[in-house]
């Protein structure tokens, strides 16, 4: 599903060079779960957003289902973020004044599907996070882990490939955090490809398999049970 081969990612701030990346080479299969850690700095956030197709490598090579998105325009990238990556922030981003439904449906506007079908299908979605009953209740109507299982079921109403997680429960207590990687662990179970970027060590291991980066390098990746913080 996913192939990052010798993958650079540098930039210049003045006359310095900072390699946020440095020669990644990572492969996630289709329906595996994996979390990204390291502490800030460590370049997990620059490889987020290669995988995410916010970003494009200075070299190397990125297969997202057999398609190298490494050298695509910026709009041909947003057609495959578009189409195959589902996205999950901690800050929920939400928008204030419409419906969990309405939040729901905003990314199937975009995909021009017709009107009754983008509200099934966002319904839909909902009732899989458990939160039907919810569907017209406005962001600040619900809990902050209501507003992350809003958050979740737009990024699923696509049907993207990859669902790609920034620390998920770092605005949330620890009970509601825990329910959320919960259903985490309910949606890989039922086939989707996860990705969970972290430096929790607690939510890392909720994962199958952990990738370790420092200083632009992946420095471990092992099963999670294995894995040493």
């Amino acid at each position: 599903m996913i192939e990052l081969v010798e993958v650079t990612r540098h930039y210049e701030m003045g006359e310095t060079l900072v390699r946020a990346l440095d020669g990644v080479s990572l492969r996630i299969g289709s329906g595996e779960y994996v979390s990204v850690v390291g502490p800030s700095g460590s370049g997990k956030s620059t490889l987020m957003n290669l995988i995410g197709c916010l970003d494009v490598p200075t070299s190397g090579d990125y297969l997202l289902a057999g398609e190298n998105v490494a050298g695509l325009s910026r709009d041909r990238l947003a057609e495959v973020r578009n189409r195959r990556i589902g996205f999950v922030f901690q800050s929920f981003n939400l928008l204030p004044r419409v419906s969990a439904l309405e939040n729901v449906e905003l990314p199937l506007v975009y995909s021009g599907l017709p009107r009754r079908k983008r509200r099934e299908a966002a319904l839909e979605m909902l009732d899989r996070v458990a939160l039907g009953d919810r569907a017209h209740h406005v962001p600040n109507e619900l809990s902050g882990g209501q507003r992350q299982r809003v958050a979740i079921a737009r990024a699923l109403a696509g049907s993207p490939s990859v669902l790609l997680a920034d620390e998920p429960t770092g605005a949330l207590d620890t009970k509601t955090g825990v329910e959320i990687m919960a259903l985490f662990r309910e949606l890989n179970e039922s086939g989707v490809t996860l990705v969970v970027v972290t430096h929790d060590p607690d939510v890392a291991r909720q994962a199958d398999r952990v990738v370790q980066v420092r200083d632009g390098k992946v420095l471990q990746d092992v099963p999670a049970k294995e894995w040493v913080a």
